[in-house]
Order: structure tokens, then C-alpha cells, then sequence
């Protein structure tokens, strides 16, 4: 990484604290950890390498897959998948990690890998432009549908302050564990997609929280259960600006990183500081990460987490 990019990065705002990836020796040391045992850490930062070799070196930090998935486990992952774009627009999260965690989940004992996502774009062209329908069906995994409101079904959200009710797609409902694996990158309406916006993939009616306080709707959707086993965030490559689809290939930079945890709001303060790096956003611009944090979903004091940094 480019000292000026983390000197920057180093004065990022008070909410966040200075989370970065450091370049040279700093970057292997741990933040704030006291971790003697893999399992201990509250999240990793990768960064340096292709999509499966970072995740292998994150799983293996937080004490492997089998601490999420157990033998005979039926798992959903729920990617971006929401656009008629190639790999290398950003619009997508890189199918190359979805296939390592596919791949990942086999070896674990898992019965069942399957994928969806409720697209934006025409259903049929955004699984096959964006690589992910093809590289799964090749890893051995399922492609599910999402187009239609026949695979949803109502949900209540008792703690919610606006989306009180949602129609949220089987899988999530019906599989033993669900893993979430967005991508990082600008959005116009909500700002940034990371953990939290990925939620908005697996719920039918989004046109009504675009028009009833789509920041509070999106913690909101947080809120139902079950909650993912774990959150994957892809930031091999992150699209800057004119998101969520992007126009060109202008708008995405190329930092090789991965992020990985349980905390959605720990994990979106950390992505969207990291993002800092490449194009200004607030954090307090964000405001599901704010509502988030407020609603105790999670924290956006990252200070006080016990971080593993992973240089490769």
C-alpha cells in the first residue's frame, strides 16, 4: 500500500479510530489482542493476495470453517450477485472467493452448498455475467431462484423502528447455516454496500424501504433471525464511485483485502475506513452503521476489538 494511502488512513475520524492495513512489518502485528487461542479474534484484515488465498489465511485464523459448519450442515451463501456485470466492474462479489468457501463447506462435512441473491439487474444475465452462477455449478454447489415472490415468506421483526414485517427468501429460513459474503463498494442511495446493505438481497419488497427511511430499513432487516454464521466482506476489488452497478472500469481500484467476522456494524466501520483510503466517505454519512451501532446490532468501536491484521 502507498504511504500517502496510510497516512491517510491513520487520520480517519473519531468513531472508527484509526483501523488500517499497514503496509511493511506493522501490518502482522495485532490491534488491541490479548489472543492466545485462533478462535479469539473479533475480526480479521487481509490483505496482499488472491481471493482463496485470503480466505484460507482468515478461516484459519478464526480456527477454521468446522467452528461454523458441522457435518451434514445444509449452507446458504448469500453473495452480491445483483448486477449484469463482469468480475472486474466490482459490482459483484469475486466469484473465486465464493468458490473457496463453497469448496471450504465441502470439506467441513456440509450436504449442501447452495447460492442466491435477489438481483436488480435481469435475474439470468447477473448470475452468468457476474461469474458466480457458473464458478458455483463447477464447485460442485446450487444456484437457487429469487426472482419470483413465491420463495419468500413474512417475517416479523419485533425491535424494529420501521420495517416491522418482511418477506425474506427460504433459504435463509430453511437452511442450518447461511453465510454472507458482500462485497465493498459505493452505493448512490445508501452510501456503501458492505455487511449490512447485503441484507437487501434476501428480502422481496425493497421498494418500500427505498421510500420509508431506507438507513433505518436496512438495520432494521438486520434484526431477524436467524443471523448469519459468519460475514465474508470481499475487498479484493472495490468500486469508488457511480455505485451500485458502476460505469466502467475507471471507477474500481484493485486493494486485495478481505475482511472477516460476526459484528455486521464492526465489520462495515472497518471496510468503509479502509474504503477511506481510496475515496472520502464519512462514516457518519453511513447511516445504517450509526443506527446500527445505536440499536446495539453491533459496535463501530473497533478500538476495543481484538484484530488480527494478516499481511501476504
Amino acid at each position: 500500500m502507498e504511504r500517502r494511502k496510510f497516512l491517510k488512513a491513520a487520520a480517519l475520524g473519531s468513531v472508527a479510530g484509526a483501523f488500517s492495513l499497514q503496509s511493511g512489518e506493522a501490518f502482522a502485528v495485532n490491534n488491541n489482542v490479548n489472543a492466545t487461542a485462533q478462535s479469539a479474534y473479533d475480526l480479521i484484515a487481509v490483505m496482499g493476495g488472491e481471493p482463496e488465498v485470503m480466505y484460507a489465511r482468515a478461516i484459519e485464523s478464526f480456527g477454521g470453517i468446522k467452528q461454523f459448519v458441522k457435518s451434514g450442515n445444509r449452507v446458504i451463501i448469500k453473495p452480491n450477485m445483483g448486477w449484469d456485470r463482469l468480475p472486474q466492474h466490482a459490482a459483484n462479489t469475486n466469484p473465486k472467493l465464493v468458490v473457496a468457501v463453497i469448496k471450504d463447506c465441502f470439506a467441513a462435512g456440509a450436504s449442501e452448498v447452495a447460492v442466491f441473491d435477489h438481483t436488480c439487474d435481469e435475474w439470468r444475465a447477473s448470475y452468468k455475467s457476474s461469474g458466480i452462477e457458473e464458478a458455483v455449478i463447477a464447485a460442485g454447489g446450487k444456484i437457487l431462484y429469487a426472482h419470483e415472490e413465491r420463495y419468500y415468506r413474512q417475517v416479523s421483526i419485533p425491535a424494529a423502528k420501521r420495517l416491522k414485517t418482511a418477506k425474506i427468501h427460504e433459504a435463509i429460513l430453511d437452511y442450518d447455516v447461511w453465510i454472507n459474503m458482500p462485497i465493498l463498494k459505493n452505493h448512490g442511495g445508501a452510501k456503501m454496500t458492505v455487511a449490512m446493505k447485503n441484507y437487501m438481497g434476501i428480502v422481496w419488497d425493497r421498494r418500500f424501504m427505498h421510500s420509508n427511511d431506507l438507513q433505518q430499513c436496512i438495520a432494521d432487516l438486520t434484526l431477524i433471525n436467524p443471523k448469519p454464521a459468519l460475514t465474508i466482506v470481499d475487498a479484493y476489488r472495490i468500486m469508488t464511485q457511480n455505485g451500485p452497478k458502476g460505469r466502467s472500469e475507471a471507477d474500481v481500484q484493485t486493494p486485495k483485502a478481505l475482511f472477516m467476522g460476526k459484528d455486521l456494524v464492526a465489520l462495515d466501520t472497518a471496510a468503509v475506513t479502509f474504503f477511506n483510503q481510496y475515496q472520502n466517505m464519512p462514516l457518519s454519512d453511513v447511516g445504517h452503521i450509526i443506527i446500527g451501532n445505536e440499536m446495539k446490532i453491533g459496535t463501530t468501536n473497533i478500538d476495543n476489538l481484538r484484530i488480527n491484521r494478516i499481511r501476504i
